[in-house]
């Protein structure tokens, strides 16, 4: 379980962040939603390790992972998936897939050559596993960048914008991808300007406005709640 609390962001007269607390379960999908502006990216980074608090705690397992940088937290288990394209464009996928296998220390050649075929198999990348990153189409892209974060075993991943300049079946692909990481028993934190889509994954969500918690709880719960409404989804909204 990833528990943070207490967390708090300023950049020099401005608190873009003001005592926040979220917790993600192994196995459940969280959504991180708000107005622009809200400080949902602050709290997001800060999470990941990109951006350093200013104050609060974030415990990944009962252990405090608040001080450690990014690489640490993701040998303990944090997965991270960026907004912007990170497969490397002049490797084939499976040795995308292959560069991060080669840090497991836990599996010999054969050990991640098995693995490498089964993530090549889950997420269904078998038929572009020799080309090039730069040649995928973007659910291509995207299940090859989700296969890569699986090949170093995370615990939970957080995924930055993951329906941004998508298509409808792409997005289709990402929201099965997701239950699929959930039945894995991963917890999954989504930050997205795409409510609908987002909400529509969730087990819960989260709405951020103006540095604080405005409310949190099931999808249904966040709809019939008359301040997210008022400052967020408007009247008319519906999934």
């Amino acid at each position: 379980m990833l528990v943070a609390k207490g967390l708090r962001k300023r950049y020099k007269q401005r608190e873009v962040v003001k005592d926040f607390g979220l917790t993600l379960e192994a196995g459940e999908v969280v959504g991180l939603l708000g107005p622009n502006g809200a400080g949902k990216t602050t709290c997001f980074y800060m999470i990941v390790g990109l951006v350093e608090t200013d104050a609060g705690s974030i415990v990944l397992d009962g252990k405090d992972i608040t001080s450690d940088p990014m690489y640490t937290r993701a040998k303990q288990g944090v997965g991270y998936l960026p907004q912007e394209p990170s497969v490397f464009r002049k490797l084939t996928v499976a040795d995308n897939l292959r560069l991060v296998l080669e840090l497991r220390e836990d599996l010999d050649k054969a050990g991640r050559e098995k693995e490498l075929a089964g993530l090549l198999d889950e997420l269904q990348i078998n038929h572009v596993a020799d080309q090039l990153g730069a040649s995928l189409s973007g659910g291509e892209r995207r299940r090859c960048e989700i296969a890569r974060a699986l090949a170093a075993k995370p615990r939970l991943i957080l995924l930055d914008e993951p329906f941004a300049g998508v298509d409808p079946i792409s997005v289709g692909e990402i929201q099965r991808i997701v239950t699929h990481l959930k039945q894995r028993g991963i917890g999954v934190l989504i930050t997205d300007h795409n409510v609908r889509e987002t909400l529509g994954i969730c087990d819960r969500a989260y709405i951020l406005n103006e540095g604080s918690v405005l409310a949190q709880g099931a999808p249904d719960e966040i709809l019939a709640n008359a301040d997210v409404r008022r400052v967020y989804l408007g009247d008319t909204f519906k999934l």
